[in-house]
């Protein structure tokens, strides 16, 4: 029996995106038939793939920016459409950062700009299976300071353990005007995950009571109080995500 060679990394990003040839792809697959863990893996991939292509497949339907069409001419501006669609997914290969400044982005709206960070973040950091958070669970104490320093604001972990899910750790994001943002991770026994992310106030956003949204398959239940807006993703019951927004409140204003 001819031994199937172990896929790199390459390969899985390849087979992910439907890049390898057929012979290639069947071993592939055969391969991850054996490989339990390697297989989550790349579901994960393939629901984060699916979840971007919801987030942001309309952008590249949109216009090019004049001031971009206003400095180019003959053939290059013919080509801009493609390059403008090529950067939008450079872009997303490289979330950190910059992901949330360019103009093509901004149409990509949920309710509030912060509630669009949020929803992207989750998309991204909660199919990663070895690195979902920057400091764990067991660091909590540590997590919550260093969090709360960078926001500039007193910041709380919610228990959200009555409702199935445990912290998994959090990370530090970009937020709005070059300002930061946290997002703690939450996780249930299944390995559904929930994620909160906390933002300084964008400028002109007024005060809201609970609001929910859905952007493609994502439930965005979000509220600004005071100087912070806060958004909870993942979960698909409303009622439970309005319950645990109700909780997280508590809180955060305690």
């Amino acid at each position: 029996m001819t031994r199937i060679p172990v896929p790199t990394e390459a390969d899985i990003q390849a087979y992910v995106d439907g890049r390898l040839d057929s012979a290639r792809h069947a071993e592939v697959e055969i391969y991850l038939a054996e490989h339990p863990d390697l297989a989550a893996q790349v579901r994960a991939y393939q629901e984060q793939n699916q979840m971007l292509h919801g987030l942001f497949d309309r952008v590249l339907d949109e216009p090019v920016p004049e001031r971009l069409t206003a400095v180019t001419a003959g053939k290059t501006r013919r080509k801009l459409p493609r390059i403008a669609a090529a950067l939008a997914w450079v872009m997303l290969g490289g979330v950190s950062g910059f992901l949330f400044r360019g103009e093509m982005l901004h149409k990509v709206v949920v309710a509030e700009p912060f509630t669009e960070r949020a929803a992207i973040a989750h998309v991204v950091y909660s199919a990663e299976l070895l690195h979902p958070v920057e400091v764990g669970a067991d660091q909590e104490k540590h997590l919550v300071q260093w969090l709360s320093k960078r926001l500039g604001h007193t910041l709380r972990v919610p228990d959200l353990g009555p409702f199935g899910y445990q912290l998994v750790g959090g990370r530090l994001l970009p937020g709005s005007n070059q300002g930061a943002a946290a997002q703690f991770m939450y996780q249930m026994k299944s390995g559904s995950r929930l994620t909160l992310y906390v933002s300084v106030k964008d400028k002109g956003t007024a005060q809201t009571a609970f609001r929910i949204e859905e952007q493609d398959g994502q439930q965005v239940m979000y509220w600004v109080d005071e100087d912070l807006g806060f958004a909870l993703v993942g979960e698909q019951d409303r009622q439970r995500l309005l319950e645990m927004a109700r909780v997280t409140y508590k809180t955060m204003s305690y």
